[in-house]
């Protein structure tokens, strides 16, 4: 890719508004994001320091999935009263007597200003599931030539980046470096939590275990660059 191109391309994608749902980078990945951009060769087209998320099951993607999005460690308090009520709201939007009376649904929408109701409420149905997801970083970096890719993608490798390599090649090459500590299963069905406070207590630990791993990587990687 001619050198001009390329430039012509990094500065584009740096000046576009973010569309992201989350509107700007995570505090987290910033400072890496930001010395990738400041290299010739290198510029970012998107990342995620890991998050835990509550989301409607879905064979597709689609707007509205996203119930609730942690970008911290999460603590047994707070996912316990967001998914009472979440549950609570799921379950009032599929009572056909509940759903007429509008105290009710206001009331338990004015109980959190994170959760995201209005996505329950425009897809809810009784069987439908609502998973939790712990999801590990990742980052999506376009690179000049095949030759700056490698280099990249050996230090992330040895930054513990596990799954590192090209995702696309043509008008521009990308490397997508991502970690592996995930978790994932149904929490909410038929509006019902689907597990107690033992448990819950257990995925909290291993997912705040695996986002600490995660953002290691992520200032491991920014160290050696």
């Amino acid at each position: 890719m001619p050198q001009d191109n390329f430039s012509q391309q990094k500065q584009d994608v740096l000046l576009r508004i973010d569309k992201s749902s989350k509107r700007s980078w995570d505090k987290k990945i910033a400072g890496l994001c930001e010395k990738i951009n400041k290299k010739e060769n290198y510029y970012t087209t998107s990342s995620c320091s890991g998050r835990v998320v509550l989301i409607i099951e879905s064979d597709k993607k689609e707007h509205g999935l996203f119930v609730q999005v942690y970008h911290d460690l999460i603590s047994l308090k707070q996912l316990k009263e967001d998914l009472n009520k979440i549950a609570s709201f799921h379950s009032v939007i599929n009572n056909k007597q509940l759903i007429k009376n509008p105290d009710i649904t206001n009331y338990l929408a004015e109980k959190s200003d994170k959760v995201d109701f209005g996505a329950i409420k425009s897809r809810a149905k009784r069987d439908e599931l609502i998973k939790f997801k712990q999801e590990p970083c990742i980052l999506h970096i376009s690179c000049k030539t095949l030759e700056d890719a490698e280099k990249l993608i050996k230090k992330s490798q040895l930054a513990g980046w596990k799954k590192a390599g090209i995702v696309a090649l043509g008008k521009r090459l990308i490397v997508e470096l991502n970690s592996t500590e995930k978790l994932e299963f149904p929490i909410i069905s038929n509006e019902k939590i689907l597990v107690n406070e033992d448990f819950l207590k257990i995925i909290i630990k291993k997912s705040n275990k695996n986002l600490k791993k995660s953002w290691e990587k992520i200032e491991r990687l920014k160290k050696s660059l």
